[in-house]
């Protein structure tokens, strides 16, 4: 399993369209999962080591930015013939356990990943209020473990910083991640 680091932020990029399948049965849009003061697009998968060792503290961070305006929705890429661990039915049996408080999507062409840029899982995309991009960073300081429970809180401080400015941090952490898992063309 190779670790990636997404490239740094291209501030001002301006959010992809998306419209794609929730595993709640609904369809999901860039309009319908953004907030008033921005929206935080967040590329995971159910088997990746590295999302699992955040997803308490991202489900806690979505919690909290809903309050701030925030918008987020979690899009899972991976080609699941290859990881059955990833298919909607599995997406769906964690979503429920965990009690995700966003949209689960799953991008089964890789097209979304690809407007994106995604390159890895987690991979985050925090867009202000005008869907510009702001911020292209990490959640905190964990890797394929959880940090120190006083870590900073890195992803939250910027879509919260954000949803009050309109400005991401200039200075940002990639985050590193399992690569996405693309099909064979």
């Amino acid at each position: 399993m190779v670790a990636l680091n997404p490239p740094v932020c291209d501030f001002g990029q301006a959010a992809p369209d998306f419209d794609l399948p929730g595993i709640d049965g609904k369809r999901h849009t860039l309009a319908s999962c953004r907030g008033p003061n921005g929206l935080l697009v967040m590329f995971i998968c159910n088997h990746c080591p590295y999302v699992k060792a955040i997803i308490d503290r991202l489900i806690r961070d979505c919690r909290e930015l809903a309050g701030h305006g925030i918008g987020c929705v979690a899009v899972m890429s991976n080609d699941v013939a290859a990881y059955p661990d990833d298919a909607p039915d599995r997406m769906r049996q964690w979503s429920d356990q965990l009690a995700f408080p966003f949209p689960y999507l799953y991008d089964e062409s890789q097209a979304v990943a690809r407007a994106f840029g995604a390159v890895c899982t987690p991979d985050f995309f925090g867009y202000d209020a005008g869907l510009t991009l702001q911020y292209r960073g990490r959640l905190d300081a964990s890797g394929r473990s959880p940090a120190a429970p006083d870590a900073p809180r890195e992803l939250f401080a910027a879509m919260a910083g954000i949803a009050r400015g309109g400005r991401g941090p200039e200075e940002q952490t990639a985050s590193i991640g399992c690569s996405i898992k693309w099909r064979e063309q």
